[in-house]
């Protein structure tokens, strides 16, 4: 069974994610900003991270800066999802493996869980 980590600060929007991954038979935590994210994602070790960019505390650009410089967390999938588009994204964020990133406005959960299916396969 995958597990997914989903960093996101929008509570309505994590548990939507949360409720259509845990129905596909995934393990699901969540965190509400990276600070918390990158406790979880070293605890829990997730195949994948779902992982929005503005959050308080630390935003994902951070988390996803530290997450790199670790050992355990340097090949960890991500994907941004975040409803701050590409071009206005912060130009490190390329420069830090990311699967893809998604629009969260552009897609419906259905298609993000293809999307992650399609990665953690």
């Amino acid at each position: 069974m995958s597990k997914i980590a989903i960093i996101e600060d929008d509570a309505a929007i994590s548990q939507m994610y949360r409720i259509k991954f845990e129905a596909e038979g995934y393990t699901v935590e969540t965190a509400e900003n990276g600070k918390l994210g990158l406790a979880l994602v070293e605890e829990m070790k997730p195949d994948i991270i779902l992982l929005d960019l503005m959050m308080p505390e630390m935003d994902g650009e951070e988390m996803l800066t530290k997450l790199r410089e670790t050992d355990w967390g340097k090949d960890l999938k991500v994907i941004i999802l975040t409803n701050m588009g590409e071009s206005e994204a912060p130009a490190t964020i390329k420069d830090l493996k990311v699967e893809a990133f998604i629009l969260k406005a552009n897609m419906t959960p259905r298609q993000v869980a293809e999307m992650v299916k399609e990665h953690v396969a």
